[in-house]
Formats: structure tokens, sequence, C-alpha cells
């Protein structure tokens, strides 16, 4: 265990050294002068250009300016936002919040919905299967932002359930707020997990050992929950945890429909105005989220899969 940890802890640091280069490097690609893109366009004097410049040591090397800025982004200081004119890693943590809740709300959704629709539809053959199926690539071909323009459509402007737009303000209020935008972004990825979750138990059920099982006179729920379920929550479990730090790139479309004032409307509105002290700084928040995310399912994997810990020759 202490080896995997320090070849991912290793893999990990490797992996944001590599990204914060690119998505550094991206401000240079960018046509144009970034002096210009850090006044947000507006005139200036040779003196304000010449101070921004300084600033931001655009002066310097595009290696002593990446020396310089990584140095910054270990000790927490990821520089000052041109829009708003304070500390990006402040205004990042003032919308945090906003967005962790909403992840985690979907995330709820997407384990609930897709472990249920796939395991009814691996468990009810025939009709039930394939309306499953019908429904989840509905879903899963549906974009969050038609999603969300259908939520807003009924359950907002014609039933009046759910708000359409803002955070909210305490638990039973903010669940209220995040309820339709949370049910957008998660209907793409419950579409996903149901059928990963319907492909592997169908893949568990076909095995020798649950016919045994059977002919011994196993009871079906206990079939499932020992034999089927728990050995295809392997595979599940990889995907879910993927689709989770994906939420954070997702966030984006349903947090810019729904007027939430999160990380995922701070990118769009930044890529907007070329606010690339901000981007570089998301940027680097959904690489890590993501690395973060496999390395915890690597870790719990072989706690969730029997068959990892099993020695070998052992029967399943």
């Amino acid at each position: 265990m202490a080896g995997l940890l320090l070849r991912r802890a290793g893999g990990i640091a490797v992996t944001l050294l590599v990204t914060s280069f690119l998505v550094f490097g991206s401000v240079h690609l960018a046509p144009g002068d970034p002096a210009s893109f850090l006044l947000g366009g507006r005139s200036a004097s040779p003196a304000a250009v010449a101070a921004i410049k300084e600033q931001y040591h655009l002066n310097d090397p595009f290696l002593v300016q990446y020396a310089k800025w990584i140095g910054g982004v270990v000790t927490g200081d990821f520089g000052k936002s041109a829009q708003f004119r304070q500390d990006v890693a402040g205004l990042v943590m003032a919308r945090l919040p906003t967005t962790l809740w909403l992840i985690g709300y979907a995330a709820l959704l997407i384990v609930i919905g897709g472990l249920a629709f796939g395991a009814v539809a691996a468990l009810r053959r025939g009709v039930v299967d394939r309306l499953v199926l019908v429904g989840t690539g509905i879903a899963t071909a549906t974009p969050s932002f038609v999603a969300a323009i259908g939520l807003i459509s009924l359950f907002s402007v014609q039933l009046g359930w759910f708000p359409a737009f803002g955070n909210g303000s305490g638990l039973g209020d903010r669940v209220h707020h995040l309820t339709l935008p949370a049910a957008a972004l998660a209907l793409t990825f419950v579409g996903l997990l149901a059928r990963v979750t319907r492909t592997a138990m169908l893949e568990e059920l076909g095995r020798e050992h649950v016919e045994v099982a059977r002919s011994r006179g196993v009871p079906g729920s206990d079939v499932v929950r020992r034999h089927v379920l728990r050995n295809a929550l392997g595979p599940i479990s990889t995907v879910t945890g993927t689709v989770v730090a994906g939420l954070l790139v997702a966030t984006s479309i349903v947090e810019t429909a729904f007027g939430l004032s999160g990380v995922g409307q701070l990118l769009v509105s930044s890529v907007t105005v070329k606010d690339f002290p901000v981007v570089q700084a998301v940027s680097l928040l959904v690489v890590l989220a993501f690395v973060t995310a496999n390395l915890v399912v690597d870790l719990l994997h072989p706690l969730i899969d029997p068959r990892l810990t099993r020695p070998k020759g052992g029967t399943a």
C-alpha cells in the first residue's frame, strides 16, 4: 500500500507539473498581447502597460515566467484576477462551496439512479430491460444545457416547484435551490452508470459460481447481493470515480444556466474576458480533482472487489 501511494503521489506530481506547463503556455500561444488580455481590452497608457508587464513578469523569458508562476502556485499564490481585481485563490475558494454542494448532490443522484436502473435492467430482462436501455440512451445523449432548459421550463416556470436561479441559504433552502441544477448535471451520467452497472451485473450473472449458488438453493436476493453486485462493484466504482471527478468540468454549463456563483460559472466568465490567472487556477483544480479521484478509486478498489485480495487459486 505504501509503495502504491508513493507511485501514485509521484504520478500526480508529474501530471500536475505537465498540466501547469501546458496551461501556462496557453497564454503565450493565444493570439495577441498578454498585457492587453490582462487589461481586459481597455485602452491604457504606455506606463500602465509597462506596469502590467512588470507585475506579471511579461518581460522575462517564458521559462523564467513559468518558474515564477509555479513557485507562487506551490505557496498558494495564483496571482490576481484581471476581471475582479482580487487574489485568484480567495476568489476560487469563495465560490468552491457552491460547486462542491452541487457536485455532491449530483453524485448522490448519479449513484442512486445509476445503480438502481442498471440493476433493474440486469435482473428484469425483456420489456423492462429494453425500456431502461432506451431511457438511459436518451439520458446519455442529452446535453446538460438542454436538460437545464427543460427542467427550468417544466418544474420552475410551469409548475413552480423549484426556483430557477440562485444558490439558496441554509441546508433546506440550498437543497431546494440545487435540486434542478443537480438533476441537470446528473442526467447524462446516470445513463452512463446505469449501462455500466447493467453490463457488469450481466457478466457476473453468467458466471459459474452464481449458477452453483442458485443450484444450492441460495435465495435470489442473497445471490445478487453476495455474488453478483459485490463482484460487479469493481468496474462500477472505477466509472463512478471518473464521473464524479468529471462533474467539476460539467458544472460550467449548469452553473451558468442556473445563475449559480460557483467555480464553473467563474471559469466561463473568465474565459470570456480572457482572465487567464483564473483560467489557469481552475484548470489545475480540475486536473487535481481527476487525479485525486483516480487515486481514491485505486486505493478502495481492493476493498470493494474481493477478487483482488483473494489468494490465487481461491474460489469466487
